[in-house]
């Protein structure tokens, strides 16, 4: 079987968008897996919507959920670019075909994705769309994980793949958290008798103090996941978000750093 780009949190970010693709292109790689949150944030969620229509597996992310339905829980500044997100989107009694096929996938994306012993979700095993994994739900002093991750792990049969933090790492049974700073050439490799839960990272907007749009290339033959980073024109984006009054200029600017 060929290698599988995984990518998840774009953003509305199209810039980088078009790198990794291009990147994963350049790969070989068989077929593209998103995460979710194609939209929320970013400049441009209706070119990034087209896009990721012509992908092989597009699922919900929150912030896909909140612009069909409510954006409820979020901190103000991403509350008011889910409303221009939600405002550029959704179909009005005089909108075009494409306006309204646009609108129809977002609102109908599946939560979770399965494939033999992988799984793919936005957010957690137990809450696709928008519970957050996180390093604090591994204690590696005491070597146990929370009861969230043992919850995700006894709903893996082998990798869960998941997004939504925009950190990427890796969770393993034995309760270690690796960051990929610790991966030589950002590689690693699954054992077929463990089980895994990969967080392939942020397009659009990551957020591990390293502004490169990120994502992973999985073998399933072999188990290795391979972190790619992505370098894009950055500047670009951040200067279409400073004239979008109703999306705040901090959403451009963390994308400098990584943050």
């Amino acid at each position: 079987m060929s290698r599988i780009a995984v990518i998840s949190d774009i953003h509305g970010n199209l810039e980088a968008l078009k790198a990794v693709l291009k990147n994963i292109k350049q790969a070989g790689a068989a077929r593209t897996i998103c995460l979710g949150d194609v939209v929320g944030y970013g400049p441009n969620p209706v070119e990034c919507a087209d896009i990721a229509r012509k992908l092989d597996v597009v699922l919900c992310g929150n912030h896909e959920w909140a612009t069909v339905y409510e954006p409820v829980g979020f901190h103000a500044t991403a509350r008011e670019a889910l409303l221009w997100t939600t405002a550029r989107l959704k179909p009005r009694w005089y909108s075009l075909g494409a306006t309204v096929r646009r609108w129809r996938f977002i609102k109908r994306r599946p939560k979770r994705h399965k494939e033999g012993r992988l799984l793919f979700v936005h957010g957690s095993p137990r809450s696709p769309i928008d519970e957050y994994i996180l390093r604090s739900d591994v204690d590696e002093v005491l070597h146990e994980n929370s009861e969230k991750v043992d919850d995700a792990f006894d709903k893996t049969d082998w990798i869960t793949f998941v997004g939504h933090s925009h950190t990427p790492s890796i969770i393993t049974e034995d309760a270690r958290y690796i960051e990929t700073g610790e991966l030589e050439n950002g590689l690693f490799t699954c054992s077929r008798d463990a089980k895994y839960l990969v967080n392939v990272g942020s397009v659009g907007q990551p957020r591990d103090k390293n502004w490169r749009a990120c994502y992973v290339l999985f073998d399933p033959d072999t188990g290795r996941v391979e972190y790619r980073r992505v370098e894009y024109d950055v500047d670009t984006t951040v200067a279409k978000i400073r004239r979008i009054v109703q999306v705040d200029n901090s959403l451009g600017e963390r994308l400098k750093i990584g943050s």
